[in-house]
C-alpha cells in the first residue's frame, strides 16, 4: 500500500462513509461501485469497515475434500494488516465462523464481507470483528463449500472486485473502488465529508435547505 494510500485509509476509517465514498466514484464515471444490497453487519463496531480487498470465490459441492479446509486455511493464514476479505459464496451452508474470524483477526485483517451464509454469529459479534454477510446458516461448509480461486478479480454482489481495491462498508451497504482510483476517491470522500459537515451546521443554525445547497452543492 502505498503512502498515500494508508494514510486516506486511516483517515475514512475516522470520519468516512460508504454514501459520499460512492458519490465520489460517481463523481469520477464509477458508478457501478456499489455491492448489492442484502449483505448487513452482522459486528461493525466502529461503524465503519476500510480497507483493503483479499477476493475469494467459493462454490458448492457435495464430496469430502481428502485435505479438510486446505484452501481456505491457506488463505486465511496469508491474511495482512488491512486486508477485507470479500467472498463470493454459492452454496447453501456457512462459509465463515468464529474461528476463521479469530485468525483473520490475529493476522491483522480488517474485516469480512461475504455475499453468502455465515455461522457463529453471535460469538464473532462478542469478539467484535468487521463481519457483514447475507444472513446466518448453522451448517458446516466442509464438504458442501469449496474456495476455487481468490486473490484474483472475483464478482462479488453484482461488482467485479481485485486484490487491493479500497472497501468502504457500513451500514448503508458496501462500496469497492479500483486501486488505481483509490486515492482520487478518498482524497475527493474527505473533502466531501466535511463539506456536508458545514452544510449541517448551516441547516442547524436555521438556514433553508435551498441555501445550503446553493452554497454547498451537497445533499
Amino acid at each position: 500500500m502505498s503512502i498515500e494510500l494508508a494514510a486516506a485509509v486511516a483517515e475514512l476509517r475516522r470520519v468516512g462513509y460508504s454514501a459520499v465514498v460512492s458519490d465520489c466514484c460517481d463523481a469520477l464515471g464509477l458508478r457501478g461501485q456499489t455491492l448489492a444490497a442484502g449483505i448487513l453487519p452482522v459486528s461493525l463496531t466502529q461503524g465503519v469497515l476500510v480497507g483493503l480487498a483479499r477476493p475469494a470465490r467459493s462454490v458448492a459441492v457435495d464430496v469430502m475434500p481428502e485435505r479438510p479446509y486446505e484452501t481456505e486455511i491457506a488463505f486465511i493464514d496469508s491474511l495482512e494488516p488491512d486486508d477485507v476479505v470479500m467472498a463470493s459464496v454459492q452454496a447453501q451452508a456457512a462459509f465463515w465462523g468464529e474461528l476463521f474470524s479469530t485468525a483473520a483477526r490475529a493476522r491483522g485483517a480488517a474485516g469480512v464481507v461475504v455475499d453468502g451464509s455465515i455461522r457463529d454469529q453471535r460469538r464473532i459479534a462478542a469478539m467484535g470483528f468487521p463481519t457483514l454477510a447475507r444472513g446466518g446458516h448453522p451448517t458446516d461448509s466442509l464438504g458442501r463449500v469449496r474456495m476455487v480461486e481468490h486473490d484474483v478479480p472475483v464478482v462479488v454482489a453484482g461488482v467485479r472486485i481485485a486484490r487491493g481495491d479500497l472497501v468502504v462498508a457500513d451500514i448503508d451497504g458496501i462500496v469497492v473502488v479500483p486501486a488505481e482510483a483509490a486515492p482520487e476517491v478518498a482524497r475527493r470522500a474527505l473533502e466531501k465529508a466535511a463539506t456536508e459537515n458545514h452544510a449541517r451546521e448551516l441547516i442547524e443554525g436555521g438556514a433553508l435547505l435551498r441555501d445550503a445547497f446553493d452554497r454547498f452543492k451537497v445533499l
